[in-house]
């Protein structure tokens, strides 16, 4: 990667010199490790400046250009900000979305999805792993429904294709196993740095056959299959190649280093802290862990954790005082959601800062519940729903 930062400058798209033969040799090898880690051919990699753009590009891409014959789009109420963003965006364009709730576990029902289909579904995005608490979503069943009833669907009204499976890969690759063929899927988001690469790099996996056509959202020369154009970093894209091959081969490694450290945390926790609640499937990937402490206020709650790096939502809506739009979708109240932490558990974590972070939490939620007045009055015994309170 720093090569390219101080003495390769070349740019990949120029065929008349070594210089740009050198850099366009180092890209296409990234290429190939990214598609390798999905199970894709290097030519439906394009690549992006990460999921966000990539998540745009897949949406509005694909709605543009089947608009004029498939006007609707299926997601979920959980998806990431820039997904729903989009959707919305489409909305105010005319075109209908239709948003599925998910369970309490935070999965969505296969069955909700195949009575969302519409013979005019353009698109279905459904993300692969949760960035906030980690549910892997079933999409292996998702994409063989959209393969067998969406074609249907749209055959019975003269219209060809099934609907595009597009899935927010971001969290998911690297963690757990990948295989774009066997999921069926027709897009797929990617970002460099949740495989540790650099920020600021990300790709889109766009199916070649059958072919996913797309209406750029970056126009100019015609790069990257003219699905996205503008000159590449090759610096990024080494670095996001070189993260890709790693985690390819140390993802059984990674997972279970990951899950033990996410049991130790949890366990070392609720031994110690009654009334903590465990959000989302608990069948999920264990380095999305997501906890909510009740009867405690959430704002002291993370001022008096700021030596560790915690949030209680993604990193995109951290800004927000708002509550957790994906916890309240799982059915958490306010108090409960703005009370809960979110745990990014990770390849270079230690045991040491597991248990460092388990008794900070343990010390100050104690604390906290002796200054809490809720407290007091659920170790009372007293039934909190039954109380009116007056603004």
């Amino acid at each position: 990667m720093m090569p390219f930062y101080t003495n390769q400058f070349g740019n990949p798209h120029s065929k008349t010199h070594a210089l740009g033969w050198e850099s366009e040799e180092a890209v296409e090898k990234a290429r190939e490790h990214i598609a390798e880690l999905i199970g894709a051919d290097p030519k439906e990699i394009i690549f992006t400046s990460g999921a966000t753009e990539s998540n745009n590009m897949a949406l509005k891409g694909v709605a543009h250009f089947y608009g004029s014959k498939k006007n609707h789009v299926i997601t979920t109420q959980t998806e990431h900000k820039c997904v729903l963003d989009s959707c919305r965006k489409l909305q105010d364009e005319g075109f209908e979305v239709t948003y599925l709730p998910v369970n309490e576990n935070g999965l969505v029902s296969v069955k909700d999805v195949e009575d969302a289909l519409r013979p005019e579904t353009a698109v279905v995005s459904i993300m692969t792993v949760n960035n906030e608490i980690g549910v892997i979503q079933p999409i292996e069943e998702i994409g063989q429904l959209l393969k067998t009833k969406g074609a249907e669907l749209a055959k019975s009204k003269g219209l060809s294709g099934k609907p595009f499976f597009h899935t927010d890969g971001a969290q998911a690759a690297g963690k757990i196993p990948l295989d774009v063929n066997k999921l069926n899927i027709d897009l797929m988001s990617l970002s460099s740095h949740k495989l540790y690469g650099p920020k600021g790099m990300g790709a889109i996996y766009v199916r070649r056959r059958p072919r996913v056509r797309l209406e750029p959202i970056i126009n100019g020369g015609g790069q990257e299959r003219g699905l996205r154009s503008g000159t590449l970093a090759p610096a990024l894209i080494v670095g996001f190649g070189e993260a890709a091959r790693l985690a390819k081969r140390e993802l059984a490694y990674d997972h279970a280093h990951v899950s033990a450290l996410a049991k130790r945390l949890k366990d070392n926790i609720l031994a110690e802290v009654d009334e903590v609640l465990i959000n989302g499937d608990p069948s999920g990937y264990p380095g999305c862990t997501n906890l909510s402490f009740k009867y405690v206020e959430g704002e002291s709650l993370l001022m008096a954790l700021k030596d560790v790096c915690l949030s209680s939502g993604s990193a995109c809506t951290s800004a927000s005082l708002e509550p957790s739009y994906v916890l309240r979708a799982l059915g958490l109240d306010d108090e409960n959601a703005h009370s809960s932490l979110r745990f990014g558990i990770g390849r270079f974590t230690t045991e040491e800062e597991i248990d460092y972070v388990s008794q900070k939490i343990i010390a100050v939620v104690n604390k906290l519940r002796e200054m809490s007045p809720l407290w007091e009055l659920f170790q009372d015994g007293v039934d909190l729903k039954t109380i009116e309170w007056s603004g």
